[in-house]
C-alpha cells in the first residue's frame, strides 16, 4: 500500500491527484491490474472527472455548496455536517484500471481529491493489485 499525504490550503478543494497515481504506479513495476484509491476521511472524498478544463471542478464545488450549505441548523455540533454529506456523495474511494502500466482514464478524466472540511492534511492510500 502507498499513502500520499495531501495538504489542502481551503475550507472546500479539488485537487488533481492524477500524477502521483501515476508515479505510485510506475514506481510499483505493475503493468496490468487495478489501482484501488482510498480517503479514510469522513469530511473528505475522491472522484474522478473532467481534468482538462478547471472550471468543471469549479462547478462542481459551487453545486455542492448551493445544495449542501454550510449552515447552523444541522445537528452535529461540530458545524461540518455539510463536509459530511458532501464526503458521502463523492465517496470515499475509486478505482481505476492499470493496463500498460498506466491508469485507464478517459482522455479528459482526472482522479481527485475532494476536500470538503480544510484547511488540512490529509491521506489517500493507494493498493495496487496486479492481474
Amino acid at each position: 500500500m502507498f499513502t500520499l499525504t495531501i495538504k489542502t490550503s481551503s475550507r472546500t478543494q479539488f485537487l488533481d491527484i492524477t500524477d502521483e497515481i501515476k508515479r505510485i504506479i510506475s514506481k510499483s513495476g505493475i503493468t496490468e491490474g487495478i489501482a484501488l484509491i482510498y480517503v479514510p476521511h469522513t469530511t473528505a472524498g475522491v472522484t474522478i472527472n473532467e481534468a482538462a478544463d478547471p472550471s468543471v471542478v469549479h462547478d462542481m464545488n459551487r453545486k455542492l455548496s448551493e445544495l449542501i450549505p454550510v449552515e447552523k441548523s444541522y445537528r452535529h455540533a461540530e458545524g461540518n455536517s455539510d463536509a459530511h454529506i458532501k464526503a458521502s456523495l463523492t465517496g470515499s474511494s475509486a478505482h481505476v484500471i492499470i493496463s500498460d502500466a498506466m491508469p485507464v482514464l478517459g482522455v479528459w478524466q482526472g482522479i481527485f481529491f475532494c476536500e470538503f472540511d480544510g484547511p488540512r492534511t490529509r491521506q489517500a492510500h493507494i493498493k495496487l493489485i496486479s492481474g
